[in-house]
């Protein structure tokens, strides 16, 4: 992991995960970039941090994706939940990540 700030995180994402880039880019153009309150950035970090934890471990992430789309697709409330819970932990496991791991 990059240190933990925007532009070595975006570095990081540019170079290892370029499919994120462009949903960074155009998220930080629109919440950030012309901020006069930085009171989001710790927001958009947090997102964006789990995002590329998540990217860099493409087994990892194809799986939680495969969970979200499978919950999506799931008629039974309970078991949906169940998937959606699940991908959200391995989710926020993933953005525990420090850097330099």
């Amino acid at each position: 992991m990059p240190e933990r700030n925007p532009k070595a995180l975006r570095a990081a994402i540019a170079q290892h995960a370029p499919k994120l880039l462009v949903d960074f880019d155009r998220h930080w153009r629109r919440d950030i970039a012309d901020a006069y309150d930085l009171a989001p950035v710790p927001a958009f970090m947090a997102r964006w941090w789990g995002e590329y934890a998540l990217a860099r471990n493409p087994q990892l992430e194809a799986h939680v994706h495969g969970l979200e789309d499978q919950a999506a697709e799931e008629p039974d409330f309970a078991r949906a939940k169940v998937m959606i819970e699940e991908a959200g932990r391995l989710r926020r496991e993933a953005a525990k990540a420090e850097p330099g791991q």
